[in-house]
């Protein structure tokens, strides 16, 4: 593990707004960028602070785990390291490509086979076609699925959903894995088979942010584990 920062937070803030907003656009997120106003003024009617000076830096390959109870600020983090959103304070910087696996599935066609999902999903990932030809055999064993891989995914238990998505999501030639309570995916020995390929990843020099409202799993399978309160860093718990 190198004591190199590959994701790092500083003094970040980040606001969203209880009521609908319907007119927000790219361009909108974006000015929230350069533009930097007083910290507590800047809060209109119904809006609120998902982040509040958070300062983060995780190293690469290391593995980290973010604890904390519903509406901490997790996920935002996540969606500010994958783009998805931006800070509207402060300054991130993440040094690699990022594999946002926040929900796992996300992009599966229900009508096509597992075979063909690994195709269509893995793109989405990054992989390209050769490289899902190489790496389709180790996806389909490592899932456990080879007897249902040609059998749409509409007919596949929640578990063999998620088992499938997982097993995509490992291959991805990513930098940084953004896992979002991927360590309950499938039964018991599938778990433990999630955990080791996450130590591999994490042994390979790649990086891996974990979110999980569980800390013994964490305390198992990471590095460190931050505690996420009111959008603060509360406290390291390893």
């Amino acid at each position: 593990m190198s004591s190199e920062p590959i994701i790092e937070f500083r003094n970040v803030w980040k606001k969203y707004s209880r009521h609908q907003v319907l007119h927000n656009s790219f361009r909108d997120e974006l000015m929230g960028v350069f533009i930097q106003r007083p910290r507590r003024e800047c809060l209109a009617d119904g809006e609120f602070w998902a982040l509040q000076g958070l300062n983060l830096a995780v190293n690469r390959g290391e593995c980290v785990g973010l604890h904390g109870p519903n509406g901490s600020g997790k996920s935002t983090i996540f969606k500010i390291v994958s783009n998805i959103t931006f800070p509207t304070i402060g300054d991130v910087s993440c040094c690699g490509r990022v594999a946002p696996l926040i929900e796992l599935g996300a992009g599966f066609h229900p009508d096509l086979t597992g075979v063909e999902n690994i195709y269509m999903n893995g793109t989405i990932l990054g992989l390209s076609i050769r490289e899902l030809r190489r790496f389709a055999p180790s996806i389909i064993e490592f899932s456990g699925l080879e007897e249902f891989i040609n059998t749409p995914v509409k007919k596949y238990s929640s578990g063999m959903y998620l088992r499938l998505a997982f097993s995509i999501a490992v291959h991805s030639p990513a930098d940084i894995f953004l896992f979002d309570e991927v360590l309950s995916v499938g039964d018991e020995c599938f778990q433990q088979r999630c955990r080791d390929r996450i130590r591999q990843i994490s042994v390979e020099g790649r990086t891996i942010l974990i979110v999980s409202h569980n800390p013994v799993e964490l305390g198992n399978t990471c590095n460190r584990i931050v505690e996420i309160k009111q959008g603060k860093l509360a406290e390291s718990l390893l």
